[in-house]
């Protein structure tokens, strides 16, 4: 008989894994929001849509194959952090 089990690993809340008011956050990582001309307007709210890419690879998954959004895209312990190279060279 095959059990599975489930490793724990510490992940990002919700909160904090959209969080792009974070200090370290890497210079590659866009989102949609970037691009809007017009002052927020608090009466609306916001839309959190979730939607961001890589500026290196152009997609959801940033070079390390790891998904780019901001509670991935804000360690300098990643290596392709602002570089978009995942190795040292």
């Amino acid at each position: 008989m095959i059990h599975e089990f489930m490793i724990s690993e510490s992940k990002p809340q919700e909160s904090d894994r959209f969080q792009i008011n974070h200090p370290n956050l890497c210079p590659a990582l866009r989102w949609k929001g970037q691009f809007i001309q017009a002052e927020p307007d608090p009466t609306v709210p916001a839309s959190n849509d979730g939607l961001f890419w890589c500026l290196h690879t152009q997609t959801c998954i940033g070079p390390d194959g790891k998904l780019a959004e901001p509670g991935n895209c804000s360690s300098s312990r990643r290596k392709c952090h602002g570089t978009g190279k995942c190795s040292s060279e």
